[in-house]
Formats: C-alpha cells, structure tokens, sequence
C-alpha cells in the first residue's frame, strides 16, 4: 500500500488513504460498514448497492479521507471525512440553520471498528488522522460528527452497552444543542426505511 501509515504494532497498521488508494478501498469499506452498523445504536439493515451508490459519492468528494485500520491485508477498522459542504444535503442543512459557515466545517464521518479490535486505540487513531487531514486541506474551524439518538427504553439496546460521549469530550468535543440531522436508513427491526436524529458534536480546530 502506497497511502500515508499514521500507526503501526505488529500485524495492526493505519493508513490515510485518499484519491485512487481510497477508491480501491470501498468494497472493503461497504462490508464493514454493514457488518459494524448492524448493531446498536445503528441497527442498520444494509445491502451492497445502497453502499456502492453513498460511498461512490463520498469518495467523489474534494477533500475526502479514510483512515483505514488493517490487521495484515485485512481490514477491521475504516474511519471517514471530509469538508461538511460535500456531504449530504440533510447533514449541511442545520448548520446553515444555527448560523455557520459551512465551508470551514469539517465533516467526520463513520467510525466503524470490528469488536475484535477494540480497546487498542485506534479510535484515537482515527481521529488524530482526520483532523490532521483537516488541517492540511486548511480553511476549517471546525470538526464534527454525529451520531444517532435512540430511546433509552429501545427493545434492542443491550444492558451492557457503553455510549462513546466519554471518550469523544476527552477528545475536545461537545453536543450542540439545536444541530440536529435527520437522517433515512432501514433497521434491521423495521419494515420500511425510518428517519432518525442524528445529534451534531464539535470541536473547534
């Protein structure tokens, strides 16, 4: 591989792959993301062609990154950005509502990470990697990411699970009250496609 390598020990490495090298990485990629995203919070019922059609346009984007975790040629881990103002329509449009410039916001996608490989820092990894990657492109005041809102009382949450709100405020983070997505997927206990809140976190650049 021919992409920047922001980490390695042993068999486990982290690169930063962007232009032809993130390309070739999307079918690996879109398996991940339905494999992770299947379990809670996301609960997401994917199938191969809805991923082939929003990673395409992710990957089309100016700006774009994948900070992809591997454990030997295998991948177990893919974290993405990119500048907010090449996303989706719905993520841009309720920072244009509380006031932003969306052009110096920065957009930090999914993290997706196999149970097998958590608790080893990549998460740390994925975020220094894009940030990072935020501030070589230049121009950004902002990062941030969003991430679902599901009922404490929901039938599928797990009685063990761990929320991330911990780790993302070490990180310089913080919930914005008022940023708030809406966001369209199938889950896996549902008949049809459902919207979903999607809460806005930043941290200044």
């Amino acid at each position: 591989m021919s992409a920047e390598l922001l980490y390695e020990k042993g068999p486990i490495t982290a690169r930063a792959l962007t232009g032809a090298d993130l390309v070739a990485a999307l079918p690996a990629l879109a398996e991940l993301r339905m494999t992770v995203f299947r379990d809670w919070p996301y609960l997401y019922d994917g199938s191969l062609a809805y991923e082939q059609d929003y990673l395409a346009k992710f990957a089309a984007a100016s700006g774009a990154v994948c900070i992809a975790a591997y454990d030997d040629q295998r991948m177990v881990g893919a974290s993405t950005g990119g500048p907010l103002r090449e996303t989706d329509a719905e993520f841009i449009a309720p920072f244009t509502d509380a006031g932003y410039d969306t052009a110096r916001v920065f957009y930090c996608g999914e993290s997706v990470l196999l149970t097998s490989h958590r608790g080893h820092g990549l998460g740390h990894v994925f975020f220094d990697g894009r940030e990072g990657h935020a501030r070589k492109l230049g121009g950004f005041t902002w990062s941030s990411f969003c991430r679902v809102v599901r009922p404490d009382d929901h039938p599928l949450k797990p009685c063990d699970y761990r929320p991330l709100d911990a780790f993302w405020t070490k990180r310089g983070y913080a919930p914005v009250p008022g940023i708030v997505a809406s966001y369209e997927w199938q889950d896996i206990d549902q008949p049809a496609p459902t919207m979903h809140p999607m809460q806005f976190w930043l941290k200044a650049l």
